[in-house]
C-alpha cells in the first residue's frame, strides 16, 4: 500500500449501523459491484453466508475508513470480539492527476458525486483514463484478528456493512483509494480555476456558437455549508426576574433544548439529501408529542408533566420513550396498536415468516393479531401496517421494543435475542 500524501493521514469514523433491513445489503450498482468483487473472491461460500448473518445481526461496530483499509470490531453470535481489516489499493499520484484532470473537464461528474452519486459513465471515464475506481476480483485483501488467511465471517460482514456505506456515499470508495471528500473538491476547484484562468489569458472573445454549444456544461458547484458539530445551545432563562405567571422555566428551557436538536437534524438531512422539495409530515398529537419531548431526557419535574399529560403513567411513558429512540412515530404506532392481519398483508406475512429461516432453525411462533411470540421464549415480532418487523422482548412481564425495524423477520428476531445478551 502505499499512501498518498493528500489523504495519508486522513480518517473517517462511522457509527455502527442498525440490523440490515432485509436480505440485500446493496442498493446502487456501485455498490453491488463491491460485494462482486467479495463474493467472487471468497473461497468458502459458508463464510460469507455467516457473514451476512452477523451484518445483518448489527454485529460490525464503528467502521473507520482511510487511505487503503477499512477496519470495524465484529462480534461472533457468542459475542466474542475480533477486529477485521480489508485492504484497498490506493490510487498513485499519477493517477489521481489523471482521474481530477479528467473529472475536471467534465462538470456533471463534479456534481454527481456532490449528490452522493457515482454514474456508470464516470467510472469508464476514469477507466479511460487508466484509473480503476471499483474494486476487482481479488482487489480486497482480509485481515482479521480471527487468524484465517482468507475472508471469514468477519471480513466479511465487514464488507456488507460497508456497502451499505457506500450506498450512502460513494466518496466513502475514494477516501479507501486515497483522497478525502475536501481534498478532492479542493482540487476540483483549483483545476477548474486554472482553466478558467487560461481562457482568460487567450482570446479576446468567444465564437458565438462554441458559446452555443457548450450551453449545456454546467460550472463547478460550491462546496456544501459545514454541519455545526452539535446543537446551539439556547439561551439560560436563569435571571434575577422570576417568570411571569403560568410559566415554568424549566419546561420552556427543554422546548428550547430540543427545537435546537430538531434543528440541527433537519439541517443535517437537508445536506445529507440535498435540495428538493421535502414532504411535510402530519402535525403530532398531544400525546405523540409528549413522548418526543420525554426522549430528550427533561427535568424530573417535566417528565412528570409529561407523563401524566400523555396518560401513560411514568412507566408507560418510558416504554413509549424506549419505541420512540428505536423508530419515532411509527414505533410508537406498533407499540400502541394491535390489528388483525388480513388479505394480502397475511399472506406476505406468512410468506416472510417461511423464508426467513431454514427449516431446521425456524422458531415455533404463536400468532395473535399482528404479534407473532416464540414458544417458549420472551421474544416476539410485531408486524408494522408498512409490512416491517419490530423486535420485542418481555422484560418484569410487559412487552417492550427492543431495537428498530427490519423488512426482514429474521433480523428483527435476532435483535429481539442479542438485547437479552447484552
Amino acid at each position: 500500500m502505499n499512501a498518498y500524501d493528500d489523504g495519508a493521514d486522513v480518517e473517517r469514523t462511522f457509527a455502527a449501523l442498525p440490523p440490515a433491513q432485509g436480505r440485500g445489503f446493496a442498493r446502487t450498482w456501485w455498490g453491488r459491484t463491491w460485494l462482486t468483487a467479495l463474493e467472487g473472491t471468497a473461497l468458502d461460500t459458508q463464510q460469507l453466508k455467516a457473514g451476512r448473518r452477523l451484518a445483518r445481526a448489527g454485529a460490525v461496530g464503528a467502521v473507520s475508513v482511510r487511505p487503503g483499509r477499512i477496519t470495524a470490531v465484529v462480534q461472533d453470535r457468542d459475542r466474542t470480539p475480533h477486529r477485521a481489516d480489508v485492504l484497498l489499493q490506493e490510487l498513485s499520484g499519477e493517477q489521481w492527476d489523471r482521474f481530477l484532470d479528467m473529472t475536471a473537464e467534465r462538470a456533471g461528474h463534479v456534481a454527481a458525486l456532490l449528490d452522493r452519486e457515482m454514474p456508470t459513465h464516470l467510472v469508464e471515464d476514469a477507466e479511460l483514463a487508466g484509473v480503476e475506481l471499483l474494486p476487482g476480483l481479488g482487489d480486497l485483501e482480509p485481515e482479521c484478528g480471527c487468524g484465517a488467511w482468507d475472508h471469514c465471517a468477519h471480513t466479511a460482514a465487514l464488507c456488507y456493512q460497508v456497502a451499505r456505506l457506500l450506498d450512502q456515499d460513494p466518496f466513502v470508495l475514494l477516501l479507501m483509494r486515497g483522497r478525502d471528500e475536501r481534498a478532492l473538491l479542493e482540487a476540483f476547484h483549483a483545476r477548474g480555476d486554472a482553466s478558467a484562468g487560461r481562457s482568460a489569458s487567450g482570446a479576446e472573445g468567444v465564437d458565438a456558437a462554441e458559446a452555443y454549444a457548450a450551453g449545456d456544461i454546467l460550472p463547478s458547484l460550491p462546496g456544501l455549508p459545514v454541519l455545526p458539530p452539535e446543537p446551539g445551545t439556547p439561551p439560560s432563562l436563569d435571571t434575577e426576574t422570576g417568570p411571569a405567571a403560568g410559566i415554568d422555566a424549566s419546561a420552556l428551557g427543554h422546548l428550547a433544548a430540543r427545537t435546537a436538536v430538531r434543528a440541527h437534524l433537519l439541517l443535517a438531512e437537508a445536506l445529507r439529501d440535498g435540495p428538493g422539495e421535502r414532504a411535510a409530515e402530519p402535525e403530532p398529537s398531544v400525546a405523540r408529542d409528549a413522548v418526543r419531548l420525554a426522549a430528550g431526557e427533561p427535568p424530573r419535574a417535566v417528565a412528570d408533566r409529561l407523563a401524566e399529560g400523555s396518560g401513560r403513567g411514568r412507566e408507560g411513558l418510558a416504554v413509549a420513550v424506549r419505541a420512540w429512540r428505536h423508530g419515532g412515530g411509527a414505533a410508537l404506532a406498533v407499540l400502541d396498536e394491535e390489528w388483525t392481519v388480513r388479505g394480502d398483508s397475511l399472506a406476505r406475512a406468512r410468506a416472510a415468516l417461511e423464508s426467513a429461516w431454514e427449516a431446521d432453525e425456524r422458531p415455533a411462533l404463536r400468532s395473535r393479531a399482528n404479534h407473532w411470540t416464540v414458544v417458549d421464549a420472551p421474544v416476539q415480532l410485531r408486524l408494522g401496517r408498512d409490512g416491517r418487523w419490530w423486535p420485542y422482548r418481555k422484560e418484569r412481564g410487559r412487552w417492550v421494543p427492543a431495537g428498530g425495524p427490519a423488512q426482514d423477520p429474521a433480523t428483527a428476531l435476532a435483535t429481539a435475542e442479542g438485547a437479552g445478551a447484552k
